[in-house]
């Protein structure tokens, strides 16, 4: 099979095309200092991303990356309103691309692919950072950790772009930094690129068995524009 017969590229956000661990560090800090508890350094943070907010938030409150069974739904609900509200006052001036990511999304789009967002960050806070990057018109589709009841490790956000763009499984690909982008896209019968570079929780990205893994996004994009790549 070669690349021509993938149409379709969907994106993980968060560890795989924008670096956004400074501002969610930031937002959690200051949600954690008002509700009197001590902040954490951003490295211990950057471990707890990638389940989306609510994850987040129940992480900081546990101090550790396994939520801690004593935390009440509505600490973690309460805790999350703060975050939320903190996070959208933030101008996410330390939000930025990985990276070779610009120009490589450009080239993959004059290509001709397909490009959509499947990220598990709360679809609120997307389009202001993809207006701020100046990728609005990149993505035919943006899908947001709560546009569906379900979310990435889910496959349903994978299904709903791929019948959304009426294009079949067997065309698309999902790349992405985390096992919960690895099992999605195996659990939906996408073909995976895992991405080095993001987050997983400290954890080897090749460890989920994508089917393919990069260290860049340059090499990413080199190897979708390639003529004689063979999948």
């Amino acid at each position: 099979m070669t690349i021509d017969n993938k149409q379709l590229l969907m994106f993980d956000f968060d560890g795989t095309l924008i670096n956004s661990v400074p501002d969610l560090a930031a937002a959690t800090n200051e949600m954690l200092q008002q509700l009197g508890r001590e902040p954490y350094p951003l490295s211990t943070i950057e471990g707890w991303i990638g389940n989306g907010s609510r994850m987040l938030v129940a992480r900081a409150l546990s101090g550790e990356r396994i939520v801690s069974e004593t935390l009440a739904p509505s600490e973690i609900d309460d805790a999350e309103a703060i975050f939320l509200e903190v996070y959208a006052a933030h101008d996410v001036s330390q939000t930025t691309a990985y990276p070779d990511v610009d120009t490589g999304l450009a080239q993959l789009k004059q290509a001709g692919y397909t490009l959509a967002l499947v990220t598990n960050k709360p679809i609120r806070f997307v389009p202001h950072i993809l207006e701020a990057l100046g990728w609005q018109a990149h993505f035919s589709v943006v899908m947001g950790g709560d546009s569906l009841p379900q979310k990435k490790p889910d496959p349903a956000p994978l299904h709903h772009v791929c019948e959304t763009l009426q294009i079949s499984a067997d065309k698309a690909l999902m790349i992405g930094d985390s096992v919960n982008d690895i099992l999605a896209g195996q659990r939906a019968g996408v073909d995976t690129v895992g991405v080095t570079y993001g987050y997983n929780y400290g954890q080897p990205i090749s460890e989920s068995q994508p089917t393919y893994v990069f260290d860049s996004f340059a090499k990413l994009t080199a190897w979708l524009l390639s003529d004689d790549l063979i999948l």
